[in-house]
């Protein structure tokens, strides 16, 4: 498959392993062993009973009629929000627990933006009863409160990130400082993103969710492929997902929409792939917001798990490709895609995922077109900064 990665983990120019001597025994480990493990048959049998008695799998493709009639094309909802833990987030946790417990770790750590993988982390390390610490941006601790207190509830230690923008980029930097000294413990990385093997491993782990839309569209309408598909892009492991298994079918499109912020050329945006350039961030050679002298551009976004100044390899090498289409909106226009699929579905979703919704407006839609979107979470951690915006 031309968009899996080589052996030394790039896709195309994009990825590799750029990471401190001290922690090439870990993921040399780690890349020797994730694909026996991961294909192997008792590893298989687990993960799948646990995504469907624990996380609640498959996760409903739901025709969205009155959200199809507004905008005169047939639009499905891959419904990730449903998962235990309310995103697709989980995917991954419970897949790399069993990797992590194969390989005879005990000690877990994880970044986290928006909470949802730090809870998803904090979860499945209460389910195994592992130690689980999980690194958070200051900024994020304050905007994400709900998300917090579940990790903490579920037994996690929160170690605030208070460096730099205090977000998501300078957590993952403390979790990375972290690990170099304690490179005993497990780095469950929740995004596409890092050093090889973390891209294609949290892609594989979370390729359940275009495995199960291809039986699910072919159950609704009798055949397997959408004319499009669309999911919200930061790191991007929903849209690494959701792509998965359409990825050598060319005549299915990919929409990967960012987070513009306050405006693409505002200086307060996350659209990384109109604004970035080649570099390495965390590990991957991947394209990355930077200035002239090669720093980080601080990114800016109002949903707390779009603002990443990078993408994955794998959405680097789709956008430099031209596989998949780069969209953007902005803060208002995901904030206004929020409450219309609010009040026209009764669906609150993350705003992460209203990112995506927020492309509709934008696309000249035909009657006949099938679109799946990849619901990516719900809207209850979110629900302060709806209700702020709501009253302005």
């Amino acid at each position: 498959m031309k968009f899996n990665p080589d052996k030394n983990g790039y896709y195309g120019q994009f990825g590799g392993s750029f990471i401190p001597e001290l922690l090439y025994p870990n993921a040399k480990e780690l890349e020797d062993n994730y694909i026996r493990i991961i294909e192997s048959e008792a590893f298989q049998k687990e993960y799948k009973a646990l995504l469907k008695d624990y996380v609640g799998r498959p996760s409903p493709l739901y025709l969205a009629k009155r959200l199809s009639e507004k905008y005169g094309a047939t639009i499905y909802l891959k419904r990730e929000d449903l998962n235990h833990t309310g995103a697709h987030k989980v995917n991954n946790t419970i897949g790399q627990i069993l990797i992590a417990r194969e390989l005879g770790k005990t000690q877990i750590i994880a970044e986290t933006g928006a909470g949802q993988h730090g809870v998803a982390t904090a979860t499945v390390c209460a389910l195994m009863g592992l130690e689980c610490t999980v690194f958070m941006g200051e900024k994020d601790i304050e905007r994400q409160a709900p998300n917090v207190a579940r990790m903490k509830m579920l037994g996690a230690k929160v170690v605030p990130a208070t460096s730099g923008s205090k977000t998501l980029k300078d957590a993952t930097n403390e979790a990375i400082r972290y690990w170099i000294q304690n490179p005993e413990a497990y780095y469950l990385i929740g995004s596409v993103v890092g050093m090889h093997p973390y891209p294609d491993m949290v892609t594989r782990l979370q390729a359940i969710i275009s495995e199960e839309m291809k039986w699910q569209l072919k159950e609704h309408t009798g055949k397997e492929n959408p004319d499009t598909i669309i999911a919200c892009v930061g790191g991007g492991s929903n849209a690494a997902g959701a792509f998965y298994h359409y990825l050598e079918d060319e005549e299915v499109e990919l929409i990967a929409v960012e987070a513009a912020g306050l405006g693409v050329d505002s200086g307060e945006s996350a659209a990384t792939s109109q604004l970035g350039e080649v570099g390495v961030i965390h590990g991957s050679k991947t394209i990355l917001m930077q200035d002239e002298y090669g720093q980080i551009v601080e990114p800016y976004s109002i949903s707390a798990g779009l603002d990443y100044p990078g993408v994955g390899p794998l959405h680097a090498h789709l956008f430099e490709t031209k596989r998949a289409r780069f969209m953007n909106a902005t803060d208002k226009e995901a904030l206004t895609a929020a409450y219309e699929l609010t009040r026209l579905e009764g669906i609150i979703p993350a705003l992460e995922t209203a990112h995506a919704l927020a492309v509709l407006p934008k696309m000249d839609l035909k009657s006949d077109q099938t679109i799946i979107i990849n619901l990516s979470g719900r809207g209850d951690k979110d629900l302060a900064t709806f209700i702020k915006h709501l009253e302005e």
